[in-house]
């Protein structure tokens, strides 16, 4: 059971390994400006190896409830399917329901843990395989693998560690259920973290806040929903950026930098050939690719080539 991108190596991991009997996946969804009909990807793998799939719209319904039965799994896999398993499908498989879930359990419970482990600054972050329960998230875990974050990981780039470490550890652990070998290992509520559903609305960058608290959410929203900002009725989307403590003297252009003492958060201080440094409520950002509404993105030197930033040009809060 799973549906995005995601659920992608896992599914393509099992596959060569054992008997995939059955795929789940959310209804198919319109998509793109011709608003056609699209796969989910998890169903578009599944086809080309000639898999059964199912797309109930609710998985609780007694028909297709009776069709899981008729299959009888040994075991359901499920990695960001997209919802949630009444407890007849939970104790339903020999084996139960297995989730691969993108977080170092229990912290970060929920929806976005990949983008909250980079917002927040985590060093580490990892996947756990867990027996899934009635809570959020809360069933015994099994296995995990912890991954390491770069200094400039994007909620994107580990998506894709993840998503891959998630496929190699799912085999290790169908192993040892196999072998019944998989120890049962409970949660502690107490170290529990919550990583909310992401929203558009959180991408509005408040410059009161330090310039590497908004680094990191530039970062962690990249690629959806993105940080973004205005500037004379424009929104830009910013893409990538740099903390930095000092200014250079002047732009590439020799033009000297606007005054930091006297200037608010969200005040572009230098602007040079190649990127604009901004205040924030503590240090400074360095912006070095953004997008400008309705076009396309690009860095800030060939921004700057169509459009005019001067000093003391401010970033609405």
């Amino acid at each position: 059971m799973g549906t995005p991108d995601f659920s992608v190596p896992a599914l393509n991991k099992l596959i060569k390994k054992h008997e995939i009997i059955a795929v789940v996946t959310q209804p198919d969804k319109r998509k793109g400006r011709g608003k056609a009909m699209a796969f989910p990807p998890v169903k578009k793998v599944a086809l080309e190896h000639g898999i059964r799939v199912y797309q109930p719209p609710k998985v609780r319904d007694e028909e297709f409830i009776g069709i899981l039965k008729e299959l009888a799994p040994d075991v359901i896999v499920v990695v960001a399917f997209g919802q949630i398993l009444p407890e007849q499908i939970l104790n339903l498989p020999r084996y139960g329901c297995i989730n691969i879930h993108a977080s170092l359990l229990p912290r970060y419970r929920g929806a976005a843990p990949i983008q909250w482990a980079v917002i927040n600054g985590e060093k580490e972050t990892g996947v756990t395989t867990m027996f899934m329960a009635k809570g959020l998230d809360t069933g015994d875990m099994i296995d995990k693998v912890v991954v390491p974050l770069d200094e400039k990981e994007t909620g994107e780039s580990l998506h894709d560690k993840l998503s891959e470490a998630g496929g190699e550890l799912i085999l290790k652990t169908l192993d040892k259920l196999e072998a019944g070998t998989a120890v049962r290992i409970p949660q502690n509520d107490s170290e529990s973290s919550y990583a909310g559903m992401l929203t558009k609305d959180l991408g509005r960058i408040d410059w009161s806040r330090s310039a590497r608290t908004i680094e990191r959410l530039i970062r962690g929203l990249n690629s959806w929903p993105s940080a973004y900002t205005e500037l004379q009725g424009k929104t830009i989307k910013i893409w990538d950026a740099d903390v930095v403590e000092e200014l250079p003297r002047t732009g590439g252009d020799g033009t000297a930098a606007a005054d930091p003492e006297n200037a608010g958060p969200g005040t572009i201080l230098l602007v040079t050939r190649q990127n604009f440094y901004v205040k924030t409520g503590d240090q400074l950002l360095k912006v070095n690719e953004v997008q400008l509404q309705g076009k396309k993105r690009m860095s800030v030197q060939s921004f700057l080539l169509g459009y005019k930033l001067v000093e003391g040009m401010e970033f609405t809060r």
